[in-house]
């Protein structure tokens, strides 16, 4: 990917870039639906990247060509209107979020280019900020803060670009280091980075089935798991544990109801799992990762009765 951002910029602008910035894509290893909800979360980066190959401009223009989508696009960083769903949205974003917080921007001209699956969950939007922000904090002499980054990324996608995420997506592609998974506390946005097992090897497979954030039901889940918060009088779900929650959440709507337990148990397995890669317990980890999988399931059944799977995950020992 660095080589084909560079070729493709001296190509188009018959010069080496002054500068190539990369973010990384990332997998959840577990902590889903956890991140909104002020939890725990246990990501680590992937070998898939965003690359931007770029070069300063003397006016407040951003001029981007977009490999992948075989596009060019430009905006005026004095002028930043939302048109539609395109991907040079993204670049609006970051820049308004950038100068919301009070950061004096320069523009610039480049090459964007990524091997990131787009749609298959491996945050290929929240690599584009974070790319997009290195761009940025490139050309206009500004320094680097990641855990501020990652919140200026997140603010683009939540206010600019319409997605209600949470943190986990922009603090891991700004954070992560290799052999590495990040716990992060969602809420304290304190880090810790827990050693992989030298002897385990993390495979991602790409099932072709495409979603977007924008279209999709993600934030009608987090409304619902909002809603499962007010009602029982907490900031968030984290803030409950599992007996408090079995008896108090009676009143709350079966399909709610599941989806805030899940919740609820995914944060002990987060914990779970980082006690069982510090100790290279292979064996917990598989039990974690499938009990993880099998309360997702839970939370996505509608009309059906999820007691088989309860049950399940019950059985493992580790709900």
């Amino acid at each position: 990917m660095e080589d084909l951002v560079r070729k493709n910029f001296q190509t188009i602008f018959h010069e080496q870039p002054a500068f190539i910035v990369r973010a990384p894509g990332r997998v959840n290893l577990i902590g889903e639906h956890t991140d909104y909800n002020d939890g725990f979360v246990l990501p680590m980066a992937i070998d898939r990247a965003v690359w931007i190959a770029l070069r300063p401009r003397a006016d407040r223009q951003v001029l981007v060509h977009a490999i992948n989508f075989n596009d060019i696009a430009s905006f005026s960083l004095d002028n930043l209107v939302y048109h539609d769903r395109s991907w040079i949205e993204y670049f609006k974003g970051v820049a308004w979020a950038l100068q919301k917080a009070g950061f004096s921007l320069c523009g610039w001209e480049g090459v964007i280019a990524g091997d990131i699956p787009i749609g298959a969950g491996l945050s290929s939007s929240a690599a584009t900020e974070i790319a997009v922000e290195r761009a940025f904090v490139a050309v206009s002499g500004l320094e680097w803060d990641s855990i501020q980054m990652a919140q200026i990324g997140q603010r683009a996608e939540n206010l600019w670009v319409g997605v209600n995420c949470g943190i986990m997506d922009q603090i891991s592609s700004a954070l992560e280091q290799a052999g590495h998974a990040l716990l992060l506390d969602c809420r304290s946005l304190e880090i810790s980075h827990i050693p992989l097992p030298s002897d385990i090897a993390v495979v991602v497979l790409d099932t072709t089935t495409r979603r977007g954030l924008v279209g999709s039901a993600y934030n009608e889940r987090r409304a619902q798991c909002e809603t499962a918060s007010h009602l029982l009088a907490i900031r968030a779900l984290r803030d409950i544990t599992l007996s408090q929650f079995e008896k108090r959440s009676y009143s709350l709507d079966p399909l709610i109801r599941r989806r805030a337990r899940h919740v609820i148990t995914e944060n002990t397995r987060v914990i779970q799992m980082v006690n069982a890669l510090r100790s290279k317990d292979t064996e917990s980890i598989g039990r974690l990762l499938y009990a993880s999988s099998l309360s997702e399931r839970v939370v996505f059944l509608r009309n059906k009765k999820p007691k088989r799977l309860e049950t399940a995950i019950e059985s493992l020992g580790i709900w």
